[in-house]
C-alpha cells in the first residue's frame, strides 16, 4: 500500500537524522560537556524508531511516488524531522521540560526560520549549539533535496517530490536526471560553506563559531552562538564576509552551476538583476536615514544598513544592532522586506523576486489594458513569454501569502499583542526570517508565554 512507502522512507529519513545528531555529540563528547547522555538519548530513540520503520516496510514497492503520496511525505518529513530533532534539547532539560518548547527551536532550526526561546546563549552546551546549527544547516537545502541524492540507492525516483521541496514557481533542474540535479545543488551548497568557513578563521573566528555560523549563513537560518547575534563579534571583517555569503546564498543555486560550466551571462538574469537592485537601493535609502543616528559617519551607516538590509531580505535574520531603535522609515521598509525575500531555488524565504517581479508585472499589464482595452500584451520573463497558466499559480500564491498574514495578525492582536509586534512576528515567521520589531525585535526571545491567554495549561508538570 502506498503509506507503507511512505513509512519506509520516513525511517530512512530518521536513520539519517539520528547520523547527524552522532556528528553533533562528538564535540560533547569531546568537551565531556553535560549534553552527553542528551544526545545518547536522542540517538537511541531517534534511530530505533528509523530502524523499526525501515525494516517493518522493507517490503514496500519501489514504483513511482504519486503526487499525493509526494506531499504528503515532504509534509510528514518536515513535521517528524521538529519531532525528533527537539530530542536533544528535551532530554537535556532546555527548556524546563517543556517539549512544546523544544519542539519549537528544533522547527524554527529546520525551517531556517531562526526565531528562538533562548536568552542565554553563551551558556549552552557546545554540542547543543552545533546540533542546533545543523538543523539549520540540513534544513536549508532542504532534507528532502538531500533525500533525493541518496532515494535512488533504494529504489526511489521522483521530480514531482523535487517540485514540491525546491522554493520558487519553477523547479528548474541542473541536468536532466533530477538526482544528479539534488547532488550538484548539495555540492554547491558545501563548497560555499567551506569557503565561507575559510574566510571566517582568516577574519579572527575560532574553529567552533566559524562553522556554527556557516551552518547558519548559507541556509539563510541565523542561529548564533551568542545573545547578541554577530554583534557579539564586533568584527568589520567578519560582518563584510556574512553580508557577501548572505546575498550569495539569496541567489538561484542553479546560476552557480550555470557558472561553473562556463557560462558568464548570469548578470543578465532579469531575477538576479531585480534582486540586486532591490538591495542597493535599500541600503542607499537606510543608509541615509540613519546618518545622523551614526553620528555623521557615512561608513559606519553604510556598514550597518548593508548587513541588516541583506540579513532582512534574505531572511538569515542576523543582527549587527538593535535595527528596532532605527527611524520609523528604515524600520518600516525593513518589514517590506521581509515580505519580498530572495530569489527562487535559493535557501532564503518569503515570497520570492522572481513572483514580487512577476506581480509588478501583472498590475502594470492590467493597469495598462484599463487604458488600452484592445491591446493585447505579454509578460515576459527575460527572452521568455510566460502563459497565463504560469502567472496564475503565482497570483493566487500571493494572494493567500497576504491573506494569511492578515488573518494571523488578527490572532495575535487579539491575544493582546500591539499591531508593530503581531504584524512584525507574523511576517518574520511565515517568511522565516526570525527577529521583527518591538516585541519580537533583534534583542529579544519571542515570549510564548506571554503572549498566550491559556500559558498555564501549557506549564510543564
Amino acid at each position: 500500500m502506498s503509506r507503507f512507502r511512505i513509512f519506509y522512507l520516513l525511517g530512512i529519513m530518521l536513520l539519517f537524522l539520528a547520523l547527524m545528531m552522532l556528528i553533533a555529540s562528538f564535540w560533547s563528547l569531546g568537551e565531556q560537556g553535560p549534553d552527553r547522555m542528551a544526545f545518547l538519548k536522542a540517538i537511541l530513540l531517534t534511530a530505533g524508531v528509523g530502524f523499526f520503520l525501515f525494516k517493518l516496510f522493507s517490503g514496500a514497492t519501489r514504483k513511482e511516488l504519486s503526487l499525493v503520496e509526494n506531499f504528503t511525505l515532504v509534509a510528514l518529513a518536515w513535521f517528524v524531522a521538529g519531532i525528533f530533532g527537539a530530542l536533544p534539547f528535551h532530554y537535556f532539560g532546555l527548556f524546563d521540560g517543556s517539549f512544546i518548547d523544544a519542539y519549537f527551536e528544533a522547527v524554527s532550526g529546520f525551517t531556517t526560520t531562526g526565531a528562538t526561546l533562548l536568552d542565554d546563549i553563551e551558556n549552552i552546551p557546545r554540542g547543543l549549539l552545533l546540533w542546533r546549527a545543523l538543523t539549520q544547516w540540513l534544513g536549508g537545502m532542504g532534507i528532502i533535496v538531500l533525500f533525493l541524492a541518496i532515494l535512488p540507492r533504494f529504489g526511489f525516483r521522483s521530480m514531482t517530490m523535487f517540485k514540491a521541496e525546491l522554493p520558487g514557481p519553477i523547479a528548474e533542474r541542473l541536468v536532466p536526471r533530477v538526482v544528479e540535479t539534488a547532488r550538484r545543488l548539495w555540492f554547491i551548497y558545501v563548497v560555499l560553506n567551506l569557503s565561507e568557513i575559510i574566510l571566517l578563521i582568516i577574519c579572527g573566528l575560532d574553529f567552533f563559531d566559524a562553522p556554527t555560523h556557516s551552518f547558519t549563513t548559507m541556509p539563510t537560518g541565523g542561529f548564533s552562538t551568542y545573545t547578541s547575534s554577530i554583534a557579539a563579534f564586533n568584527n568589520p571583517a567578519a560582518e563584510i564576509v556574512f553580508t557577501l555569503f548572505m546575498f550569495l546564498a539569496g541567489a538561484n543555486f542553479v546560476l552557480y552551476f550555470r557558472l561553473i560550466r562556463g557560462d558568464f551571462s548570469i548578470h543578465r538574469n532579469p531575477e538576479l538583476c531585480f534582486y540586486t537592485a532591490v538591495t542597493a537601493l535599500a541600503v542607499i535609502l537606510i543608509t541615509a536615514d540613519i546618518y545622523n543616528l551614526c553620528e555623521g559617519e557615512i561608513f559606519a551607516a553604510l556598514r550597518l544598513a548593508a548587513f541588516q538590509v541583506v540579513s532582512i531580505i534574505t531572511t538569515t535574520g542576523y543582527a549587527t544592532t538593535n535595527f528596532d531603535a532605527w527611524h520609523h522609515f528604515s524600520c518600516v521598509l525593513l518589514l517590506g522586506l521581509m515580505f519580498i525575500g530572495v530569489c527562487g531555488g535559493s535557501n532564503g524565504g518569503a515570497i520570492k523576486q522572481v513572483r514580487v517581479m512577476l506581480m509588478l508585472k501583472f498590475s502594470i499589464r492590467e493597469l495598462s489594458n484599463l487604458v488600452h482595452p484592445s491591446a493585447i500584451s505579454s509578460i515576459k520573463l527575460g527572452d521568455q513569454n510566460l502563459s497565463e497558466e504560469v502567472l496564475r499559480p503565482i497570483m493566487g500564491f500571493g494572494f493567500l501569502y497576504f491573506a494569511l498574514t492578515v488573518f494571523a495578525t488578527l490572532i495575535l492582536n487579539g491575544l493582546g499583542l500591539d499591531f508593530e509586534t503581531s504584524l512584525s512576528a507574523v511576517a518574520a515567521t511565515i517568511g522565516n526570517v526570525g527577529p521583527g520589531l518591538a516585541g519580537v525585535g533583534p534583542l529579544h526571545t519571542i515570549p510564548i508565554r506571554s503572549f498566550l491567554p491559556w500559558a498555564e495549561l501549557c506549564s510543564p508538570l
